[in-house]
């Protein structure tokens, strides 16, 4: 088995040369580290390992507030950055979903950011709001290091949070409906793709806001994924993908109607 997983490593390595590859001193402690990483096949961590080197490549890492960003927080921010693209074919073409930004900046600790809001009155507040992450359009992606080394704990990972909203603005604003390729799910056209996404995720997302009032209102149950994704459809896509690629059994028993839909849009071509 491994054998085969170092064969197909070299495979893929020639076709990405002449990128230096990933070390086994800084990918092997990655693997270990992250679970939901771990459990992946030798083959897909092999590829992984590819587009993480080829990521690296194409990206610039800076740390805010004086933090100096490692070459193993680099590899750890690419591994998971790549895990997306896993299934979406040679590695140079998978990575074209990423290519609208270069700068990825690393903050030591939760970061602070003014935003505000307008009530029902026309009033503006001014707020401050805590951040583990930020995706900008067509700008780079901000992360905090401790949330990204803490990936795989409840089921969450900063990472891919951030880089589903980069996936989903490539059809547009963040509003949980990526691209979706001819074909998706046996549907005929791009459009009947989108509305049988749209028609499946709204209802989703309805029922998991409701349970999320419930919780905060009257003291039910709080549901298994972070309430954070009841605030926005764009969120609530962000939420449910980084579950899935943590805990992708969990999550499809708590979301059977939307985990076809993941497993068709990240794994085309493999059996649902």
């Amino acid at each position: 088995m491994r054998r085969a997983a170092a064969r197909l490593l070299q495979r893929l390595l020639a076709m990405v040369a002449p990128v230096r590859p990933i070390s086994d001193a800084l990918w092997l402690p990655t693997i270990a580290h992250y679970g939901f990483l771990r459990a992946l096949s030798l083959q897909e961590q092999a590829k992984l390992r590819v587009l993480a080197a080829l990521f690296l490549r194409r990206k610039e890492f800076t740390g805010a507030h004086g933090l100096q960003v490692s070459d193993a927080m680099a590899v750890a921010i690419a591994a998971q950055a790549c895990l997306p693209l896993l299934h979406w074919g040679e590695p140079r073409q998978a990575l074209a979903w990423y290519d609208d930004f270069v700068g990825i900046v690393v903050h030591p600790s939760e970061a602070l950011a003014l935003r505000s809001s307008m009530d029902a009155a026309g009033v503006v507040h001014h707020y401050h709001e805590i951040l583990l992450g930020e995706a900008m359009e067509h700008g780079p992606i901000m992360l905090v290091w401790p949330a990204v080394h803490e990936a795989g704990q409840s089921h969450s990972s900063v990472v891919i949070h951030e880089f589903m909203h980069k996936i989903d603005m490539k059809a547009g604003r963040a509003d949980g409906c990526p691209p979706l390729p001819p074909g998706f799910m046996g549907v005929e056209s791009v459009r009947e793709a989108r509305r049988l996404w749209r028609r499946v995720w709204g209802a989703a997302y309805v029922d998991f806001r409701d349970k999320v009032r419930l919780a905060e209102r009257f003291g039910e149950p709080w549901p298994w994924l972070d309430a954070y994704g009841a605030s926005a459809p764009g969120e609530f896509f962000a939420v449910a993908c980084e579950a899935w690629f943590v805990d992708p059994q969990r999550f499809a028993e708590e979301f059977p109607t939307l985990a076809p839909l993941l497993k068709a849009f990240f794994q085309p071509g493999q059996p649902h």
